[in-house]
């Protein structure tokens, strides 16, 4: 993708972004403040909405000129995820229904040719049973897409996970992925969202529209990491170096699930029992956490693939 479609899509986002804001705020639907807000000004969670219009516009004005740098079908599974987001803002649905939806996606992602059906000798495993390899795979969606919905409770944290996974899924194949287009035209439309978190008022979240539609993105790119047509740029185990990418959103979620049973709690009770909370409780601003934690987690990544590699 050139230079100047990336600025394209980067202006657009920018003037999407508080265009939609206002109107939610004109609606009235702006993130109410509670015990566990991390903020104490307006803010609305529009973020993913601006985002996802802008992948939209962008990807419709391909399809009417003909070209289709990436497989526009991909967007089907990628609007239920966003839908099922926004009435999540609106209305907080309940776990169930989000997770009903979530494997129906899975399923249709599934059904695009993207299945985890090799397991590349991890636990004495290689290819799987069709069955097998739908049900891991649905298994696998649920896990990504709740982690990356889990961790978006701060100013920035969500995003920059977002844009590191994608940018070391890119970084680890040789040459450009098949997912390069989508990859890149999600990360510019993202790219104004930095300013408009961090303001001091009329904030913009992500929202769970935004959360659960990037999830199912970096849900996608992991199938299509873990398949056969990704090349790998060195020799590694896929399924670890998939875990690895996603660190931090893993060990997160499986934390807060141990906290959560072990206090006999629903694991999607929300709580502030996360790793942001931790660092919050200690003082350290947003815009710090929102770099030491992916990029903490990716220095532990690289140590652990350097004594694999040296060992």
């Amino acid at each position: 993708m050139d230079l100047y479609i990336l600025f394209s899509v980067i202006a657009l986002s920018a003037i999407c972004t508080p265009i939609v804001q206002r109107i939610f705020i004109n609606i009235n639907k702006v993130d109410l403040i509670n015990p566990r807000s991390s903020h104490s000004v307006k803010a609305t969670r529009t973020g993913g909405a601006s985002s996802f219009l802008v992948i939209f516009i962008i990807s419709l004005f391909w399809y009417l000129i003909g070209i289709e740098p990436y497989d526009f079908s991909l967007l089907v599974p990628i609007s239920m995820m966003f839908i099922i987001g926004v009435y999540d803002d609106f209305y907080n649905a309940d776990f169930k229904l989000k997770f009903f939806i979530q494997i129906i996606v899975a399923k249709m992602i599934i059904d695009q040719g993207l299945v985890i059906d090799n397991f590349y000798g991890v636990l004495g495993l290689n290819e799987i049973p069709r069955i097998a390899a739908q049900l891991f795979t649905i298994f696998v969606f649920l896990v990504i897409v709740n982690s990356i919905n889990f961790i978006d409770g701060i100013d920035g944290l969500a995003l920059t996970e977002v844009f590191k996974i994608i940018l070391l899924f890119e970084f680890f194949h040789s040459g450009n992925s098949n997912l390069f287009a989508l990859g890149s035209l999600t990360l510019a439309s993202l790219l104004p969202l930095y300013f408009y978190n961090f303001k001091s008022t009329n904030k913009v979240f992500l929202g769970d529209a935004g959360s659960l539609f990037l999830g199912a993105l970096i849900a996608i790119y992991t199938f299509y990491f873990l398949g056969p047509d990704y090349n790998l740029d060195f020799a590694f185990n896929k399924p670890l170096l998939s875990i690895l990418i996603l660190l931090f959103p893993l060990i997160d979620l499986l934390r807060v699930f141990i906290i959560r049973i072990k206090n006999k709690k629903s694991p999607f009770r929300p709580d502030n029992n996360h790793l942001h909370h931790i660092l919050l409780n200690k003082r350290i601003s947003h815009f710090k956490i929102s770099l030491i934690l992916p990029f903490g987690f990716l220095i532990i990544g690289a140590l652990i693939i350097f004594l694999f590699k040296v060992l």
